[in-house]
C-alpha cells in the first residue's frame, strides 16, 4: 500500500513542534506526498495560535513545488457535548479540521466511557469536522463500535495515526485499540485517514508504524483515502459548502 497523503502535521505556530510551513512542505515533497495537512493545534492547546492564525490562513498558497497542501485546524474536543475550541463560522472555511481529545488539557482521563464517546459522537455531529484524531488512547477509550457507526452515518474519517504507534509514544495502548477499531471499519466499510501527526519535518510522511498495522491486519486499501487525492476530495470541506 502506497500513502500519498499526510492529513496531521504541525508546524512551529502549535508552540511545541519545530519546523516552518516551508521545511514541512519540502518534507512532503521528498517523502513523495502529492497532499499533505497542516493542522495547528486550535487555542485550548498551551503556547499554540489565536483565532485570527486560522482567520488569516486564506492568504498562503496551496500548492508548493507540487504538492497540494491543506491549512486547517486540530481542534479540542472539551466536553461531552463535543465543544470545540474555534467558533464554526471560521473553521468551516478552513480546508480539513481535526477534533481530537487530548486528556491532559479537558480531563477526559476521569471520564467513563459513556462520556467519552458521548463527546466524539457530539463532534461528528458537527458537518464541518472531517476527521477524529487519534482515537487510540487507554485514557479516553471510546466505546468503538458506536464510534465506527457514527463516523459511517456522518461521513467522518477516522485516524490512524503514526505517532501514536511509535515507540516512546504517551499514548496508552494505540495498537490494540487500533486494531480493535480498524477491525470494525472493516466489518462496517467505514474510510480511514492516515496522519504523521508530525511535530518536525523529518517526521512528516512517515507512517512505518501504520503501514505494518494495515499489512498485520490486513486491511483493505479501497478504506483508506489516503491513497488517492480523488478519495479524499469528497471529506474536505470545500465539498460540504
Amino acid at each position: 500500500m502506497e500513502i500519498k497523503i499526510d492529513t496531521h502535521g504541525h508546524t512551529l505556530a502549535s508552540g511545541h513542534a519545530y519546523s516552518t510551513i516551508q521545511e514541512m512542505a519540502r518534507a512532503g515533497k521528498r517523502a513523495g506526498l502529492q497532499m499533505m495537512a497542516l493542522t495547528e493545534h486550535a487555542p485550548e492547546m498551551p503556547g499554540t495560535c489565536g483565532d485570527f492564525y486560522f482567520y488569516n490562513l486564506s492568504v498562503i498558497p496551496r500548492e508548493y513545488q507540487g504538492i497540494e497542501i491543506l491549512f486547517g485546524a486540530e481542534l479540542n474536543i472539551l466536553d461531552e457535548k463535543g465543544g470545540v475550541d474555534l467558533p464554526e463560522e471560521l473553521y468551516q472555511h478552513l480546508d480539513i479540521v481535526i477534533a481530537s481529545i487530548h486528556p491532559f488539557i479537558t480531563n477526559f482521563e476521569t471520564k467513563s466511557m459513556t462520556e467519552v464517546t458521548r463527546a466524539y459522537v457530539e463532534a461528528m455531529k458537527k458537518p464541518f469536522i472531517n476527521i477524529i484524531g487519534h482515537p487510540d488512547d487507554s485514557r479516553a477509550l471510546p466505546d468503538y463500535e458506536i464510534l465506527v457507526r457514527t463516523a459511517k452515518e456522518t461521513g467522518t474519517l477516522l485516524e490512524a495515526n503514526n505517532s501514536s504507534l511509535q515507540p516512546g509514544s504517551f499514548r496508552q495502548g494505540a495498537r490494540e485499540n487500533l486494531l480493535t477499531m480498524l477491525d470494525l471499519c472493516k466489518q462496517y466499510e467505514v474510510a480511514i485517514t492516515t496522519g504523521s501527526d508530525a511535530h518536525i519535518d523529518i517526521d512528516v510522511g512517515n507512517f512505518s508504524s501504520v503501514i505494518e498495522l494495515f499489512n498485520y491486519c490486513d486491511f483493505p486499501e479501497e478504506l483508506v483515502v489516503t491513497t488517492d487525492i480523488e478519495k479524499i476530495r469528497p471529506y474536505l470541506n470545500k465539498a460540504r459548502l
